[in-house]
């Protein structure tokens, strides 16, 4: 997503359209809290690791469950605006005169729709990693 752009030449190649995503701060959100959220995954792999060593270590475990759950709040905010701004993109609103960009920027919003994907996925992921780490700790009691 921090890469996507598209230009489109108008009438002259002096006057051109140009879709960028650090045009929306919703897109600007959205590549942050995946950079966030990418940060706290490898930093939380280590104490993963720690939990795998020592077995016995149930405070911070559910420390770490709390911060996966904040952390997938975060990514869901991330995703759930950038959807916002893409499905304008496809559809618009013509009561407030925002007309569908995706007949023309065609390559911009394909590349947006993947990161979409790609994050809501994340968010499935983050979900299911919550529900069967807080149920290991429940089982350990």
């Amino acid at each position: 997503m921090g890469t996507t752009d598209e230009t489109l030449p108008f009438a002259t190649q002096f006057i051109q359209f140009k879709a960028q995503y650090d045009d929306v701060p919703m897109f600007i959100f959205f590549v942050v809290a995946n950079a966030v959220v990418s940060a706290y995954l490898v930093l939380s792999l280590v104490f993963s690791v720690f939990h795998i060593v020592r077995s016995r270590a149930k405070c911070s475990r559910i420390i770490l469950i709390f911060l996966d759950t904040v952390v997938m709040a975060v990514l869901m905010a991330g995703a759930s605006a950038a959807a916002a701004i893409v499905y304008l993109a496809h559809i618009g609103n013509t009561r407030a005169n925002w007309f569908a960009i995706c007949p023309q920027f065609d390559s911009f919003c394909q590349r947006t729709l993947g990161a979409l994907v790609g994050s809501f996925s994340g968010v499935v992921v983050l979900i299911l990693l919550i529900l069967m780490s807080a149920a290991a700790l429940s089982r350990r009691r």
